[in-house]
């Protein structure tokens, strides 16, 4: 079993690949590397897509990797691989970001990346530290997780779905905050497992244990 966490230039992946080793030895999930190679994520076994900064600057850089892209791809779309996007990689699941211009995404989960904003003028934009998750949809990812356990968020931007069912759960920052989405093989949270103790943990096993 080979999990591949995708580098495309987007990102500081050091946490990410030990927390994912460290949960694939736990569970005995085989491999976990970090790879820009394209042969490594065509023959990967689940797929994972970090990502940090603005969606458009992150689009265009995993499209400028185009045998990663072609590879990502078709690993999703035709092979029905594990896929698990996180913070900008799972706003770069959605149909259209809206970060600065408007931006192509994948278009694996229906719906638009748009700029959180509170209720309470008080509250700051980013959006950043602990939340306690509100679980929406019952899914395998939430395996030992429940209502009330919390992780850890930094963004500015969230996932606004177009298929409520494709919103398995949420934060209440003084408004609705998307914060995972998924159907199907695909799976995305907007927090950082990695940054997210044993919560973030959890998900992590169960994502890598998960058989869809």
């Amino acid at each position: 079993m080979l999990t591949a966490i995708i580098d495309y230039e987007s990102g500081n992946l050091h946490s990410a690949e030990k927390a994912f080793q460290r949960m694939a030895a736990e569970v005995d999930a085989g491999e976990v590397v970090v790879t820009s190679d394209a042969e490594v994520v065509a023959r990967a076994d689940r797929l994972v897509l970090p990502g940090d900064g603005a969606f458009p600057a992150c689009a265009a850089e995993l499209r400028g990797h185009k045998g990663i892209y072609d590879a990502m791809v078709d690993a999703v779309e035709n092979r029905g691989r594990p896929f698990l996007g996180i913070c900008v990689g799972m706003q770069l699941m959605a149909t259209t970001g809206h970060e600065y211009e408007e931006t192509a995404g994948l278009d694996w989960v229906a719906g638009d990346v748009v700029r959180i904003t509170p209720q309470d003028p008080a509250l700051k934009v980013p959006h950043m530290g602990w939340n306690d998750l509100i679980i929406d949809q019952p899914h395998p990812i939430f395996e030992g997780i429940r209502t009330g356990d919390h992780c850890y968020f930094v963004h500015s931007y969230h996932f606004r779905v177009a298929r409520p069912t494709e919103r398995l759960a949420h934060v209440d920052y003084s408004g609705d905050v998307t914060a995972v989405v998924g159907h199907d093989t695909v799976l995305g949270m907007q927090f950082h497992p990695e940054k997210s103790q044993h919560v973030g943990l959890r998900m992590i096993a169960n994502f890598l244990k998960w058989a869809p």
